[in-house]
């Protein structure tokens, strides 16, 4: 049995922002990094949120993130916009370039925002969920630190890799996935080895090169692509596309440049946002229907849309709260600086 705790999304809120704080982050980088963390853990994310604190906290503390970042948006074309980070979190530099994006893929269908010099730790769904809310469809693509191996090798060379895709849907959820190219999120892995729990096989090698389901030994290991070559050749895409084409560092890079401390990595990230209306003009509303026909007939059959449990959750968590391990919570309280151990609301659950 796990003991667990449960609070409101306000006192998670207010608990992240605390954390943050202490750790002397600029007021701007609190609100957007808090924004992302609460995202994910209110839609039941446990490896994208409170958890995610730690490592914030921790890259700030060893100096790996600009405590003051300030991003510099450059309208590089018409079709393109550059935010530097300027060593900051993501979220922040994401928040400075989007509005001019958004812009400048209504008046032309299409835009791509390219972050470069950016700690990035987050799910990428929360950039581009609230794009396909405003009508627009949009991709985001980002490398991480070198911990997968390819297919057919057994030494890290690509980051996680994440991809996300959403599309919009008149009066419903939009049509959102995010999903490594790695056979899970090394955050799944991490919180394993915390809870003393073995992984699936065939996610990750031990140092050895052999398969393990140690998750201790994978994170000292290599983690594995999903789907073998085809992973491996996606995550090869993402590579290159968030990486030599927006300037910035290979996974491989990041991990070098990281000497060793094992703090966020510090890389690109690129979003490409396209708008249905432009490329339809009076045709939007017949061909949003038609894409309903794709979903009515995924559903129809009893198969499930990707995103539709964090809805689920994100409807949950607003009446009941949000719920992690207890030993979790007290870890946090300490991050926050809090003396007193106030009695928690703990749960049993198997």
């Amino acid at each position: 049995m796990t003991k667990t705790v449960t609070i409101s999304v306000a006192q998670a809120t207010e608990l992240s922002q605390e954390i943050l704080r202490r750790t002397g982050l600029s007021a701007e980088q609190c609100e957007a990094v808090a924004d992302v963390i609460l995202a994910a853990q209110r839609d039941e994310c446990h490896s994208h949120g409170l958890y995610r604190l730690i490592g914030c906290a921790y890259s700030v503390k060893v100096g790996r993130v600009n405590k003051e970042a300030s991003p510099i948006v450059l309208d590089a074309a018409p079709g393109v916009v550059k935010v530097d980070a300027d060593r900051g979190f993501s979220s922040l530099a994401y928040r400075a370039g989007i509005d001019l994006v958004i812009d400048k893929a209504r008046r032309q269908g299409l835009a791509a925002l390219a972050i470069n010099n950016c700690c990035h730790f987050s799910a990428l769904w929360p950039e581009v969920e609230p794009l396909a809310e405003q009508g627009l469809a949009a991709i985001a693509l980002t490398p991480s630190h070198a911990w997968v191996a390819p297919a057919g090798g057994c030494k890290p060379v690509f980051g996680t890799n994440p991809f996300a895709f959403a599309w919009p849907r008149p009066g419903q959820h939009p049509f959102v996935f995010d999903f490594a190219t790695s056979a899970t999120a090394r955050g799944e892995i991490e919180l394993h080895r915390r809870a003393g729990m073995p992984i699936a096989p065939g996610l990750a090698v031990n140092a050895q090169g052999e398969l393990t389901t140690d998750a201790t030994e994978a994170l000292g290991g290599a983690m594995l692509t999903f789907g073998g070559h085809k992973g491996s050749a996606l995550s090869t895409m993402i590579e290159l596309l968030a990486g030599p084409l927006i300037g910035d560092l290979l996974s491989l890079e990041s991990q070098a440049a990281d000497e060793g401390l094992g703090a966020t990595p510090l890389h690109g990230e690129l979003i490409i946002v396209l708008d249905p209306a432009v490329f339809l003009g009076g045709y939007l509303d017949a061909n949003l229907a038609r894409a309903e026909l794709l979903f009515d007939a995924i559903t129809g059959q009893g198969a499930r849309l990707p995103s539709q449990r964090r809805y689920e959750a994100r409807e949950r968590t607003s009446r009941l709260g949000v719920t992690i391990a207890d030993e979790l919570y007290r870890e946090l309280l300490v991050l926050a600086g809090r003396s007193d151990t106030e009695k928690l609301p703990v749960q049993q659950f198997a």
